[in-house]
């Protein structure tokens, strides 16, 4: 079977470069050791291997699909589903009082890594069913959390989120799904929602929906949203009863085939009940926690299945001969051997820049991870700045893996050649898959919007500014090493690249000019990640460097040395591309707002 992550990796990120063991001394974590942990990540990929990535080509050559009235998925899904509830996965990171196992929030996506590389098509599944019941438990009842709460953990019943509907899109002030108030204390909810993610499937009895609608006569916009719990079917007497939760249909996509996405119609006999979940007209800032967790999840998804196709990309073209090298003197000796694809320079490049990608996306998500840990259990005076920081991460950690890791895989696909394009190997199916992820819980777009327009701004640039001292740590610490101060002033140039162009931004929106401000958000995404992404690689070659000078690494010379190499191809070829990108900011030309009276499009 063919490698699709690297455990090696994950165990230097955890321990080295973010120094996981100090998380674990907080109380909460009190129960973990880094022993047991590596022994958990190993047994993690002893069933990837054997109950997950097996079924990876089955899922895309035999979709989901909808009949009669039903959804039916591979039954690879009811298995994990029982194996996750079985052993804890679904609420690993939720409280001991909650049926969670307290499991750092860093741990439970380095695992999510491991699985989703994996296969990516099964892993939304529990996913989605954790987030749904950890919302119930932050803002529900104690009825609503007994009711629903210990059959998803348990993988019995399914989790969803529903925000979207056919008018609105991803604009929610425009959702019209209603909710009429009864004498009983429920809601009768009225309506449809689409692009369900595990919406539906035979192998959960019962699928517990978390619904965005307006109860009536709640204001217009976003600010009349009130969220409610759902389900399929309604819990009564002991036993299930029908709840008017109709499944329309399943749309059939172009990649992660064996994930579900349904559409939903809600009271078509208008006997659907809802239960309000936190306070009227609160809906969006409760599912905003879902959601925010959620585009972790995504990134992570996408940085996996980049990953697993690297390892594809790889294993080709060490096995690969074709031509012959170019040697000193310009010439090809004809009768020689052919050279392995691996040996010529071109195609070393696009593996460096896949693993330069995908490993700098992975330390960065466990980044965003450890700081959500601290956010919430880390010292008290120090969580507002872990929250802030994980704030402005947010849009990055979902977006960078979203679009560079379908880079990455292009660049794979170029590595195989004619045969990338053919569906004998795996390398078209993960070009597909990772397709979704930049439209996932929220367009890149969007998530360009929330960064410029929102985190960047928010507190008046707080979050900001704890970044940047972040980065300027590690900078002063890596200008300590002869050996990794050019790399060092190359991100102190990058960010006074990265501040410069932001203050040229922020004129326009002090001057009232906001539509200006936020035209080109998503090449300020672009800018702005490309350079978080060499901060992380700067930590990265830190710890490298550190333990090629004391010789106490847990990995061998060769690994570290890779690492630096890596680093350096980052430097070289990704991070200087921001000095284009900073030009194109500052250009004073506006030329994709609209203008009154002009069709240039037309």
């Amino acid at each position: 079977m063919s490698q699709f992550c690297s455990l090696e990796n994950l165990k230097f990120n955890l321990f080295e470069v973010h120094d996981i063991e100090d998380l674990l001394k907080l109380e909460r974590f009190q129960d973990y050791d880094k022993e047991g942990l590596i022994m958990m990540m190993n047994s993690t990929l002893d069933y990837a291997k054997q109950h997950m990535h097996p079924h990876l080509r089955e899922m895309d050559e035999n979709p989901a699909v909808y009949e009669d009235g039903k959804v039916i998925v591979h039954p690879a899904i009811g298995d994990y589903m029982r194996y996750a509830g079985e052993n804890g996965w679904i609420g690993a990171h939720f409280d001991y009082d909650d049926g969670g196992m307290q499991l750092p929030f860093v741990f439970h996506n380095a695992f999510a890594h491991i699985l989703e590389s994996g296969n990516n098509h099964m892993t939304g599944y529990p996913g989605l069913t954790g987030g749904a019941a950890h919302l119930i438990i932050n803002f529900g009842d104690d009825g609503l959390k007994e009711k629903y709460v210990p059959k998803m953990l348990s993988g019995e019943w399914g989790g969803t989120m529903c925000l979207t509907e056919p008018q609105a899109g991803s604009s929610l002030s425009d959702i019209t799904t209603s909710a009429t108030p009864q004498d009983d204390g429920s809601y009768i909810i009225k309506g449809q929602k689409i692009f369900i993610s595990g919406g539906d499937h035979e192998y959960c009895e019962n699928f517990v929906h978390l619904v965005l609608a307006r109860i009536d006569g709640a204001p217009a916009g976003t600010k009349g949203i009130s969220l409610f719990v759902v389900p399929k079917m309604r819990p009564e007497d002991g036993g299930l009863v029908g709840n008017d939760v109709e499944t329309a249909g399943d749309f059939q996509k172009m990649g992660q085939k064996g994930y579900c996405t349904t559409h939903l119609a809600f009271g078509e006999n208008n006997s659907c009940k809802g239960w309000l979940i936190g306070p009227e007209n609160q809906g969006l800032k409760c599912m905003f926690q879902m959601m925010n967790g959620a585009r972790i999840d995504v990134g992570m998804t996408a940085a996996s299945i980049a990953t697993a196709a690297y390892y594809a990309s790889l294993q080709y073209a060490k096995e690969r001969p074709q031509g012959r090298r170019i040697l000193d003197g310009g010439k090809k000796n004809i009768n020689a051997e052919q050279a392995l694809i691996i040996e010529h320079p071109d195609v070393r490049r696009m593996l460096l820049l896949q693993k330069s990608v995908i490993e700098g996306c992975l330390s960065l998500l466990l980044q965003a991870a450890k700081y959500q840990d601290m956010a919430e259990f880390g010292p008290e005076e120090s969580r507002e700045n872990y929250h802030d920081l994980l704030e402005i991460l947010t849009p990055i950690a979902k977006t960078y893996p979203s679009e560079m890791g379908q880079v990455a895989i292009s660049n794979g696909l170029q590595i195989l050649g004619g045969y990338g394009f053919c569906s004998e190997f795996v390398l078209q199916q993960y070009y597909r898959d990772i397709r979704i992820t930049s439209l996932y819980e929220g367009t890149t777009g969007i998530q360009s919007l929330d960064l410029l327009g929102r985190k960047i701004v928010m507190k008046n640039g707080q979050a900001m500014r704890a970044l940047t001292k972040e980065m300027i740590e590690t900078i002063k610490e890596a200008g300590t090493y002869d050996a990794l101060k050019p790399y060092a002033e190359n991100l102190k140039d990058a960010s006074k690249a990265l501040e410069s162009t932001l203050l040229h931004l922020l004129q326009f929106a002090m001057s009232g000019q906001h539509e200006r401000f936020i035209a080109d958000a998503t090449i300020f995404m672009e800018m702005m990640s490309t350079v978080v992404i060499a901060w992380q690689w700067l930590k990265m070659g830190v710890s490298a460097h550190q333990k090629q000078l004391t010789g106490n690494g847990a990995e061998s010379m060769e690994f570290y040395e890779n690492k630096l190499h890596t680093m350096k191809f980052y430097f070289k070829y990704e991070l200087t591309k921001i000095y284009g990108l900073k030009e194109t900011l500052m250009h004073s030309d506006s030329l994709t707002i609209l203008e009154e009276n002009k069709t240039i499009l037309a």
